[in-house]
């Protein structure tokens, strides 16, 4: 079996995490099948929407210690920070995937995300989870710092006090203190996750792509851009989208006092 299975359907693209007997963690197969994947639903003008979820009763329990004291045992000292360093950064083509990704990329989860799970869903522009989620940062757990981008999204999203509390302490917090804390948008019932996530993918998939693209864009420049050079882009990223079709179906909708179709164009 894949470490990750790759569905689309009515424009919606869903990537499943495949190691349910390991609580998908993050194993390199699972590194290689994701970064691909992404590049596939990037470049599909099929696909409106994605899902990251994991298979099974998890989401995503963090990378594969397992795998890891194996490399420390089987190498020597003078190789083990350069096995490291090659295998944080094959993480690195997602996190760069699903931020430059020109539609929205929702991740469901439910059960446990944990180190690189809470760094995989932060990566992702929504955030939906079952009540039955729960979330721990963990690396300070196996003695190592995080990765796969939490230290960037963590602090911008809770704040730094609460983002050095969540990664010193590496303490584990239910869904509802998570939306508590702005970490993630939506709390539903456990067996109403898959229903729900589908509802706001379908939600998103229906709506006008590009516009999304270029929100998302502006958002995560927002982060590193003076003010002067934002509103700049801001009137760029208007103008293009004031010159494609969704945006006269949008006028045109508003005006005719009914609701709009949208092409994503």
């Amino acid at each position: 079996m894949p470490d990750l299975i790759l569905s689309v359907d009515e424009g919606i693209a869903t990537l499943t995490m495949n190691r349910p007997q390991a609580r998908n963690a993050l194993s390199n197969d699972m590194r290689s099948e994701l970064a691909d994947a992404l590049h596939d639903v990037e470049r599909d003008p099929a696909v409106r929407c994605v899902v990251l979820t994991g298979a099974g009763e998890h989401f995503m329990a963090g990378g594969d210690v397992k795998n890891m004291a194996a490399t420390l045992a089987e190498l020597p000292s003078e190789e083990i920070r350069k096995s490291f360093l090659y295998r944080i950064h094959d993480l690195h083509p997602i996190m760069f995937a699903m931020r430059r990704m020109p539609k929205p990329v929702i991740a469901s989860c439910r059960g446990a995300s944990a180190g690189a799970g809470v760094s995989m869903a932060l990566a992702c522009d929504l955030i939906i989870a079952a009540k039955d989620a729960f979330f721990t940062l963990a690396y300070c757990h196996i003695g190592t710092s995080p990765d796969g981008s939490s230290s960037f999204h963590l602090p911008r999203a809770v704040g730094i006090k609460k983002a050095m509390e969540i990664a010193l302490l590496g303490d584990r917090f239910n869904a509802r203190e998570a939306k508590d804390i702005g970490m993630i948008n939506y709390v539903v019932e456990t067996e109403e996750l898959a229903a729900e996530t589908g509802k706001l993918a379908r939600r998103l998939a229906n709506g006008p792509t590009h516009v999304y693209g270029n929100t998302k864009a502006l958002f995560y420049r927002s982060l590193e851009s003076e003010f002067e050079a934002q509103l700049q882009t801001e009137a760029e990223y208007f103008a293009d989208c004031a010159s494609r079709a969704d945006f006269r179906e949008g006028v045109t909708a508003f005006a005719e006092k009914r609701k709009p179709v949208f092409t994503g164009n």
